[in-house]
């Protein structure tokens, strides 16, 4: 028990991966590659580790469902622009709204927002050893 009568819980401190369901793992890592830039940390035939930074995603074969209109997934980019202005070359059509929206194409739907829009901030020596220095964060989360 906590000091407050209620039952002691672990505390969630962040996302360990996330899994995609995907088609064609060498066709995801070609598509999703094609307007970010990532690490693949492993690849095999039915699953991909890859890092986005400090992020790990799994894509992971297997896509049986229909996308349902709410599930999805965001991804936070350093210029959000450029991942609009490639994903429009690639002939991606875009859903509207206040983020960079869009449905792979395996049916999964990707939000694309900035770094600067989202709620984390990570520790100040990491955008450095990431080479992401030049991203300055609001004061308030949501400010800009």
């Amino acid at each position: 028990m906590s000091a407050n009568g209620k039952p002691k819980k672990a505390k969630a401190v962040g996302n360990n991966h996330v899994a995609l369901e995907l088609g064609n793992i060498a066709e995801a890592s070609a598509f999703y590659g094609n307007f970010l830039d990532f690490e693949i940390e492993r690849i095999r035939e039915t699953a991909a580790f890859i890092y986005f930074c400090d992020q790990l995603l799994t894509f992971s074969k297997g896509r049986n469902q229909i996308s349902d209109g709410q599930r999805h997934f965001g991804i936070a980019v350093d210029d959000k622009e450029l991942a609009r202005s490639t994903l429009g070359g690639m002939g991606i059509e875009f859903l509207g709204g206040r983020f960079l929206d869009f449905l792979d194409p395996w049916g999964n739907w990707v939000e694309i927002t900035t770094y600067t829009n989202i709620q984390y901030t990570k520790a100040d020596h990491l955008p450095k050893g990431m080479d992401l220095s030049h991203l300055k964060k609001p004061t308030t989360p949501w400010q800009s």
